[in-house]
């Protein structure tokens, strides 16, 4: 469902995968070849949500923010199942693993991967290149050719699957 609020409507490239269930409401951008995947809720209802292109989030995840705190997504970001967003930046090419939560003002710098569960509180800066466990997120080592490659496959497949399942649900329509 796409929601206009305070006579801003979302605006999603037409080949946007958007599954069934999913709310994208106010001020949300998204980019070309992006997904937003079943139950996710995107609410730009006090600021901005921007997500960059071959961008995948997944199902129930929830993108908000509050006034004055933006949320930015960089191109080919992967945000993992049950992941919280809150007023926040993730850096392109990073992985958001399962049930992680990113708060206000955080900053996940270009090539990480958060593992899943993982809490990065208010304000907490991630630099590039690294992987970040536990709650709160601390950083344990740099990212590995093998975590590159994961993050790419991670892309890849998304980017995939959203064309697929927006084809699906096309023709059933």
């Amino acid at each position: 469902m796409v929601i206009p609020y305070n006579s801003k409507y979302p605006a999603i490239h037409d080949t946007v995968f958007v599954a069934p269930g999913s709310h994208i409401i106010g001020d949300v951008s998204i980019g070309r070849d992006s997904s937003v995947w079943f139950n996710a809720v995107l609410r730009g209802d006090e600021d901005s949500i921007s997500i960059g292109e071959k961008c995948s989030i997944q199902d129930n995840s929830t993108i908000h923010l509050y006034e004055g705190c933006p949320t930015n997504i960089e191109d080919q970001v992967t945000i993992g199942h049950n992941v919280v967003i809150h007023g926040c930046k993730i850096g392109r090419r990073s992985i958001i693993g399962m049930g992680s939560t990113i708060l206000d003002n955080a900053e996940i710098g270009e090539e990480c991967i958060i593992g899943a569960n993982t809490l990065i509180p208010p304000g907490k800066k991630i630099p590039s290149g690294s992987l970040v466990v536990g709650s709160p997120g601390k950083v344990v080592r740099s990212l590995t050719k093998e975590d590159f490659d994961l993050i790419q496959l991670s892309v890849d497949t998304y980017v995939e699957k959203g064309k697929e399942f927006k084809e699906i649900l096309e023709v059933n329509s």
